[in-house]
């Protein structure tokens, strides 16, 4: 389960890109970091660099879970997200869990929070995963 996870959050291309490091996984859990680069926004950080983060770890926490095969598939639904706070250049932690997991659709909560602890964005996730073994 933890290298499939490690592998979404942290090897496919666009989260190498991104910078995206594993902090913690359980199951129905998990925190990731995103780094601060410059390429993430100078006079702030992109929201969508939060949400490819929001998006990554609510994933994450979907596929944390020992029901999850092998050969099993899933893609982001959708989400809703807020954003509470603004951030310049500095590194964000996110960590999502599992509120509910269905048959094919998992609901994942994800908090964003800079070093200072607070709460930068909040979402809901919503994935569908099939869990093949």
């Amino acid at each position: 389960m933890s290298a499939r996870v490690r592998y979404i959050a942290s090897e496919q291309a666009f989260a190498r890109h991104l910078g995206i490091e594993v902090v913690s996984i359980a199951d129905d859990r998990v925190v990731l970091r995103l780094p601060y680069r410059d390429f993430l926004g100078i006079e702030r950080v992109n929201g969508g660099a939060i949400s490819a983060l929001v998006d990554l770890a609510g994933t994450c926490a979907c596929w944390s879970h020992p029901s999850v095969g092998a050969n099993a598939r899933g893609a982001t639904v959708g989400f809703d997200m807020h954003f509470l706070k603004l951030v310049i250049a500095e590194d964000l932690l996110a960590s999502a869990r599992v509120r509910r997991r269905g048959g094919t659709l998992c609901v994942a909560d994800v908090a964003v929070r800079n070093a200072r602890e607070e709460e930068v964005a909040v979402a809901t996730l919503t994935y569908k995963l099939d869990t093949l073994t």
